[in-house]
C-alpha cells in the first residue's frame, strides 16, 4: 500500500502559515502512526515478511524526516516486542530487523541512532565485533548520544564473559556482520559541505564590517538582502565579496529573509544580524558542524550584552542560527521572524546544541536608542496582529510584544501580553519551546515592576516547577522580598541561587544570577545594616572572580568607605582593580563617592566619563550635582548647558542648571535656561515655580508657585541644608509659604526635611507647632522619632502611645513604641561597676 500525503490531505484555506504547519504535521503524523500501528498487527501475527514491507513503504512518504521517523519507530517496536525472549521467533524477528537496519545504514551510514539500534540488535543476536564496530561508530559521530557509553561497557563485558551463541555462524547472520562492519566503517561525517551566510541589513555601516570581519573565514559565501541603506553598507558588503540584493523594504522581516534564503546555494545556511559577531576563536568549532548530515539545525551560544555598552551586563540564551538549507525552512512572521515551527520537533536528535559563540550587542542601551527600535518594533507587530486571527497567534507573538513593551516602559501593557502568551503555551502544551524560560523569568521581572511582587512570586514558583535549574527566578524571588522589604525572607533564596551557580544557557540565562548578583545584593543587605566585613567579603569574592562586572564597583567602594578607609585610598584601591575602570566602571565609583559625601573626589570621575562619551547625559547630571554639593553653582550651571537638548538626561540637567542660575542670582541665564526648560519638556508646574523664584528676585510681583510643585520645591529646600547654604534656603522659605497648600502640609514637608538632615530642634519646633494648635497622628510620630534620635526613649514611647490613641491603624507608630520600649527598659538596667 503506498502512502502519500496530498494536498486533499491538508485543509483548502488555511487561515495562516502556523495554521497550514500545524495541519501538515498533523496529516504527516497520521500516515506515520497509521504505519506503526499495522506494525504492531504484523508483529503480533508473527508476519515478519509484512513487517520488513512496512520499511520501504515508509520510504514513499514525502517528507524524508518522516521517513526516518517511521523506520526508526518500526525498529523501536520490533525491540519492544521482543520482550527478553530467546526463542527461535525472536531471532527470526532479530534477525529481520538486522536485516531492515544494516539495508537502511547502507542508503546513508551517519544516522548514530539506526547506528545505536543496529548496535542493539547485534548483540542481542551475539555478534558482539560488530556491535561494538556499530557502538563506536555512532558514538564518534555524537559523542553525547543517550546510552552509548554503557551499550559501550555491556558489549566488553559480554565479550570477557567468554559465552558465545551458536547463532554467530548462522550464514544470514554472517552476511549482516560483514555488512555491519562495513557500513560502521563508513560512518563519518560528510567532507565538503559549504556554508552560506544569510544577512538581512539597512544603515549598518558602524556595525557590519566587524561582523563580516569575524564571519567570513568560516563561510563559503555571503548572501546580504539590503533594504535601503544610505550609507555605506552596500559598499561595505560587497568589500567582503558578499552578494548584495537589493530589495525595497515591505515591513516584514521574513520576506527579507526569506529572500537571502532563495538565493543561499550552500548544503547549509546561517542567519545572523549585523550587529551580531562570532567569537573569532570558533570558527573551527562552526566548520566541524557542517559535516553532521544528521541533524537539521544547531543552536549556537548567544551572549546578549544589555544596559550601556561597557556596563558588564550579559544574557546567555539559545539561538538556533544554524540549519540545512532545505526549500521548507522558511522564515514567517513580521518581526521576531520563526523558523523553528518548519523544524521535525517530533526528531530531538535532529536539533542540537552546540559551543559556537555569537556576541549580540543589539539590546545595548546606546544601539536601542540610536535605531528608537522598541517603538518601531511594536508598530509592526501590531501590524502583524491586526493581519493575523487572534487564534492563530501564538505564544511566541504575545512573548515578543510583551518584550517591547517592556524595553519602551510599558509595563501594565508587557505584564498583560506575558499572561496571554503564558495561558497560549498552557493551551498549546509547548513548555518545551526555546522562548517559553525567558518567558516566565520576563513575566515575573514584569510583575516586580509593576509591584506585584507576590504575583511574582508565586509565577516564580510556577516556572521553577518546569525549569527547576534555572537559577535567575531563585534570584528573582530573592530581589522580590528586597522590594517587599523583607530581607531575612530574601537572604535563603539569595543564598540558594549562589549554591545552584548560573543556569544553562537554554533558560536564557543572566550571567551572573547564581555567582555576583545575589552577592552583591546580599552585601548591599549588610552595609544597611552597617554591617562591613561581611559585606566586604561578599564584595571582594566579586573582585577577584567577576572583575568585568562593574556592577561590584558601587557597593564595593561603599563597603570601604563605611569600614572607615581613608577615601582617597578607596579610589586608588578601585582604579588599581585587574580589569581597570571602564567608563561605567567610573560612573559608578563616582556615584559611590558622591552619595558618600566626597563630591570632590566623585567630580574627576565623572569628568573622566564625559571625556569618553561627550554625550552622555546620565555622566553630566552627576557631574553637576557633584558641583552643587560643593557650592560651586556657577561651574554647575556651565556644564549643565554643555549637554544637547536631545540628550536623554535633558530633562533633569536643565532642571539642575535653573536651580543654578538662580542661586548665582544670574538673572539672563535663568531666562535662557527657562526657554531651554520649554523645549525639552520639563513639566509646566515646574517651569512655574522656577518662574515665580526669578520674579521673587528680580523684586516684581511673584506668582504663586502651583501645589503640584510642593515635592521639587522640596527638594531644592533639602539640597541646601544638605550643603549648609542657609542663607539661600531662608531664601526660598516665601516661595513654600505662598505655594496654595494647606500649612499643616507644608509644615509636614518642612519637618520631614529638617528630621532627615539632622535638624532636630527644627523638626521638632514644626511639628510641636501642629500639636499646639491641633494634634494628629502624623505630628505625635514625627516627635517620636526626633525624641528617638535625642535618645529620650521614655519621650518617645510616651509621643507613639499618643498617635496610636489618635488613630489606632497609624503606620510605623506600633515599630517605633516597639523601639522606644526596648531601649527604655535598656535604659533602665543597672550597669555592672
Amino acid at each position: 500500500m503506498a502512502l502519500r500525503l496530498t494536498k486533499t490531505s491538508l485543509p483548502a484555506e488555511p487561515v495562516s502559515v502556523a495554521d497550514a504547519v500545524k495541519a501538515k504535521y498533523a496529516a504527516e503524523n497520521q500516515l506515520v502512526q497509521e504505519l506503526v500501528r499495522r506494525g504492531a498487527g504484523l508483529l503480533t501475527a508473527e508476519d515478519l515478511r509484512g513487517y520488513l514491507r512496512l520499511f520501504a513503504e515508509a520510504g514513499e512518504l514525502e517528507n524524508p524526516q518522516r521517513v526516518y521517523q517511521a523506520r526508526k519507530l518500526l525498529l523501536e517496536q520490533g525491540l519492544a516486542t521482543l520482550g527478553g525472549r530467546t526463542d527461535k521467533r525472536a531471532t527470526e524477528l532479530l534477525l529481520a530487523m538486522a536485516r531492515a537496519a544494516v539495508s537502511l545504514l547502507e542508503a546513508d551510514a551517519a544516522e548514530p541512532v539506526l547506528l545505536n539500534y543496529a548496535g542493539v540488535i547485534m548483540y542481542e543476536l551475539w555478534a558482539l565485533d560488530a556491535a561494538r564496530l556499530l557502538f563506536e561508530a555512532a558514538k564518534r559521530l555524537d559523542p553525547e548520544l543517550p546510552h552509548i557509553d554503557r551499550n559501550l561497557r555491556e558489549v566488553s563485558k559480554r565479550a570477557r564473559s567468554g559465552g558465545h551463541r551458536k547463532l554467530a555462524v548462522h550464514p544470514v547472520l554472517m552476511d549482516l556482520t560483514k555488512r555491519a562492519r562495513k557500513v560502521a566503517a563508513r560512518a563519518k561525517p560528510a567532507d565538503g559541505m559549504r556554508l552560506s551566510l544569510c544577512m538581512i541589513v539597512r544603515d549598518e555601516e558602524e556595525m557590519l564590517p566587524r561582523t563580516l570581519e569575524a564571519i567570513k573565514p568560516a563561510v563559503d559565501e555571503i548572501i546580504i538582502v539590503d533594504t535601503g541603506s544610505t550609507d555605506r553598507t552596500i559598499e561595505i558588503a560587497e568589500s567582503f565579496d558578499a552578494t548584495v540584493i537589493r530589495r525595497e523594504w515591505t515591513g516584514s522581516f521574513s520576506e527579507a529573509r526569506n529572500v537571502s534564503l532563495e538565493a543561499a546555494t550552500g548544503d547549509w545556511f546561517l542567519y545572523l544580524d549585523a550587529d551580531e559577531v562570532l567569537v573569532v576563536e570558533d570558527v573551527e568549532k562552526l566548520r566541524s558542524l557542517l559535516g553532521q548530515t544528521w541533524r537539521e539545525a544547531f543552536y549556537l551560544q548567544e551572549t546578549n550584552f544589555t544596559g550601556n555598552d561597557d556596563a558588564g551586563v550579559s544574557v546567555v540564551h539559545s539561538a538556533l542560527r544554524l540549519m540545512r538549507n532545505r526549500p521548507n525552512y522558511r522564515f514567517t512572521g513580521r518581526l521576531h521572524e520563526q523558523i523553528a515551527l518548519h523544524l521535525p520537533a517530533y526528531l530531538p536528535e535532529r536539533v542540537a546544541h552546540s559551543s559556537v559563540r555569537v556576541n549580540h550587542y543589539g539590546y545595548l542601551g546606546v544601539v536601542r536608542e540610536s535605531k528608537d527600535k522598541a517603538r518601531r518594533n511594536i508598530e509592526l507587530l501590531l501590524a502583524q496582529q491586526q493581519e493575523t486571527p487572534a487564534h492563530a497567534l501564538g505564544g511566541f507573538f504575545h512573548y515578543n510584544l510583551g518584550s517591547e513593551y517592556f524595553a519602551a516602559g510599558q509595563v501594565d501593557k508587557a505584564v498583560t501580553e506575558y499572561e496571554l502568551a503564558i495561558r497560549k503555551v498552557e493551551a498549546d502544551d509547548t513548555w518545551w519551546h526555546e522562548f517559553v524560560p525567558a518567558l516566565i523569568l520576563r513575566s515575573v521581572k514584569a510583575l516586580r515592576a509593576a509591584g506585584r511582587n507576590a504575583d511574582a512570586l508565586r509565577r516564580a514558583e510556577v516556572g521553577l516547577a518546569r525549569f527547576p535549574g534555572f537559577t535567575d527566578l531563585v534570584y528573582e524571588q530573592g530581589m522580590a522580598h528586597v522590594a517587599m522589604e523583607q530581607p531575612g525572607q530574601a537572604i535563603p533564596y539569595l543564598e540558594r541561587a549562589i549554591e545552584m551557580g548560573d543556569a544553562p544557557s537554554r533558560y536564557t540565562a543572566t550571567v551572573g544570577a547564581g555567582t555576583f548578583m545575589p552577592r552583591i545584593i546580599l552585601a548591599t543587605l549588610h552595609l544597611n545594616r552597617r554591617q562591613t566585613e561581611p559585606a566586604l567579603e561578599l564584595l571582594r569574592w566579586c573582585a577577584e572572580h567577576h572583575v568585568d562586572h562593574v556592577g561590584t564597583i558601587y557597593p564595593y567602594t561603599t563597603a570601604l568607605i563605611q569600614s572607615g578607609m581613608d577615601p582617597k585610598l578607596v579610589v586608588s584601591e578601585v582604579q588599581q582593580m585587574p580589569a581597570g575602570l571602564t567608563a561605567a566602571g567610573r560612573f559608578m565609583l563616582g556615584t559611590a563617592l558622591f552619595e558618600q559625601g566626597h563630591a570632590e573626589l566623585a567630580e574627576p570621575q565623572f569628568r573622566t566619563v564625559i571625556e569618553r562619551h561627550p554625550h552622555g547625559g546620565a555622566a553630566r547630571a552627576a557631574l553637576v550635582e557633584a558641583l552643587l554639593y560643593q557650592r560651586r553653582y556657577a561651574d554647575a550651571a556651565t556644564e549643565a548647558e554643555l549637554l544637547p537638548e536631545d540628550a536623554g538626561a535633558a530633562i533633569v540637567v536643565v532642571r539642575s542648571e535653573l536651580f543654578a542660575r538662580l542661586l548665582t542670582r544670574d538673572h539672563q541665564g535663568a531666562e535662557r535656561a527657562l526657554a531651554r526648560a520649554e523645549r525639552v519638556g520639563l513639566p509646566a508646574p515646574e517651569r512655574a515655580l522656577y518662574a515665580s523664584w526669578l520674579a521673587q528676585q528680580l523684586g516684581g510681583a511673584v506668582p504663586a508657585p502651583p501645589a503640584t510643585a510642593l515635592s521639587l520645591l522640596g527638594l531644592m529646600l533639602e539640597s541646601l541644608l544638605r550643603v549648609q547654604d542657609f542663607e539661600n534656603f531662608e531664601s526660598l522659605l516665601p516661595l513654600l509659604e505662598l505655594t496654595p497648600v494647606a500649612e499643616r502640609e507644608r509644615r509636614e514637608l518642612l519637618a520631614q526635611i529638617y528630621l532627615r538632615r539632622g535638624f532636630l530642634r527644627s523638626a521638632g519646633r514644626e511639628w510641636m507647632q501642629v500639636c499646639e494648635r491641633q494634634p494628629d497622628a502624623r505630628a505625635l510620630v514625627g516627635l517620636a522619632q526626633v525624641a528617638l534620635a535625642n535618645d529620650q526613649a521614655a519621650a518617645a514611647a510616651t509621643f507613639a502611645e499618643q498617635a496610636l490613641a489618635l488613630e489606632p491603624g497609624t503606620p510605623s507608630a506600633p515599630r517605633l513604641l516597639e523601639i522606644a520600649r526596648a531601649r527604655a527598659a535598656a535604659e533602665a538596667q543597672p550597669v555592672a561597676a
